[in-house]
């Protein structure tokens, strides 16, 4: 089994009312940061996944209508805050990433992704297929930034769909089939659908279990240990209330069935670097 070994960084952070998150919470005004997993695979080298804010985000957001989008999750992003500086600080120049996984197309996770110019981006095709479908204001109104994305018209990104599908472990198998990214088992895509055309979360293994990082799948680890979902005028807002309830409730019975595989969503305040231990 080829394993890698990982740590998360948080790429700023937005604020919203916990309750939009989690239906029956404080209506208080939350912290989410904005996760990102640096990987490390001993023949690929550093893998992303994810990129959080940056400096490309605020300025895609500084004009109207995208300037909405600040308006409506307030962004935090303070001086080398963003990813690739913080990179920067631990000794891995940006240069040196040689992937970039997308979990899927909205801004918080895809701001950074101008400061890795030189990686292999991979991503689903279903999210690109339907971005391009939508107009600027209807890419805006779920949260889309077509703007952060205008280099994969002249060099598309690898596809997940494009990659083998096999099977899953048996504490996955309810979510169906996964996608080989490098074809050695070492990074599964796995199908997360609900939050956003072509939502994926990824499955590997750093030795001491498995980690499963769900993206935004859930907003807090709390929703998963009590399968509780937003309210459903936020799902339906942004995707699709029913399946995004359905695969919430498989990531709970995973919970309850596989304690030992880590559920690490994209905007757990728990999951905060310095909130761990």
């Amino acid at each position: 089994m080829v394993r890698l070994d990982w740590r998360l960084y948080e790429a700023g952070y937005c604020t919203h009312p916990e309750r939009a998150t989690r239906q029956g919470a404080p209506t208080r005004t939350c912290e989410f940061p904005a996760l990102v997993a640096l990987l490390r695979h001993p023949t690929h080298g550093w893998i992303l996944f994810d990129t959080g804010y940056s400096e490309h985000f605020l300025h895609a957001t500084a004009a109207f209508p995208e300037r909405l989008y600040r308006m409506v999750t307030p962004v935090h992003l303070g001086p080398q805050a963003s990813l690739a500086a913080q990179l920067r600080s631990d000794g891995v120049d940006p240069g040196q990433i040689a992937w970039v996984v997308v979990s899927h197309l909205h801004g918080d996770h895809i701001g950074g992704l101008a400061d890795f110019p030189q990686a292999r981006v991979a991503c689903s095709r279903e999210a690109w297929d339907d971005l391009q479908a939508r107009s600027r204001l209807g890419a805006l109104r779920i949260g889309l930034l077509p703007a952060l994305l205008e280099q994969w018209k002249h060099a598309p990104p690898h596809w997940f769909e494009d990659r083998a599908p096999v099977p899953l472990p048996a504490p996955l198998a309810a979510f169906g089939a996964g996608r080989d990214l490098f074809g050695d088992g070492s990074l599964l895509l796995v199908p997360l659908p609900g939050h956003a055309a072509g939502h994926y979360g990824a499955l590997f293994d750093d030795g001491q279990g498995p980690v499963f990082l769900v993206a935004d799948a859930s907003w807090s680890s709390q929703a998963i240990r009590d399968n509780t979902p937003p309210p459903a005028l936020v799902t339906a807002w942004l995707g699709s209330t029913g399946v995004y309830r359905h695969t919430l409730a498989q990531l709970h019975a995973l919970h309850l069935a596989a304690p030992q595989v880590r559920l690490v969503p994209s905007h757990c305040p728990e999951w905060r670097p310095q909130a761990q231990p």
